[in-house]
């Protein structure tokens, strides 16, 4: 009987003593999904961009996923649409306050006719900026220039590539 009640107190010390603990796992995913969003930016109670998307993602830091790409329209101070944007994909931080649009991202300057296209682009809302490392292509009228890297205003008004390539032609 002791030789029994041994073997019964060894079985369940050794029971006991499994310290496989299992490891918590936190979500990360979106906290909140949208279908077929608009949403308008403001200043002064007038309207400066008007963004739409087909699928948005919301997290718990507040940055937002548009995995099914964004449309934007910038507009003037008199109301009139000064340049759009659209990317096959894009990413809001919002701690950073800043948009990083990827895939075919594409910028138009209506007034000025121009096009830009790059595989990705960087906005800064605030400062009105966008910019990117990567390869860019803008169409003009009778112009194409090429390039590795970008400055320039939100409505493509102004810019400067980095390290262009190509040719211009220049009237004299």
């Amino acid at each position: 009987m002791r030789i029994f009640y041994l073997f019964f107190l060894l079985t369940f010390a050794t029971a006991c003593g499994d310290t496989n603990t299992k490891e918590i796992l936190e979500y990360e995913g979106p906290l909140s999904e949208a279908e077929d969003v608009e949403h308008y930016y403001t200043e002064n109670d007038i309207v400066k961009v008007k963004m739409t998307a087909p699928l948005l993602y919301e997290y718990q830091n507040e940055d937002r996923e548009f995995p099914k790409g964004v449309y934007m329209e910038f507009y003037d101070e008199f109301g009139k649409i000064s340049s759009t944007l659209k990317a096959n994909k894009a990413y809001y931080f919002k701690k950073e306050d800043k948009w990083r649009g990827q895939g075919n991202v594409e910028v138009k300057n209506i007034q000025k006719n121009e096009q830009l296209n790059s595989e990705e682009l960087f906005w800064l809302p605030k400062e009105e900026k966008i910019f990117t490392e990567k390869f860019v292509t803008i169409r003009m009228q009778s112009d194409v220039i090429y390039g590795e890297g970008l400055d320039a205003k939100q409505d493509l008004s102004s810019y400067k590539i980095l390290k262009p390539t190509g040719s211009l032609e220049i009237d004299e």
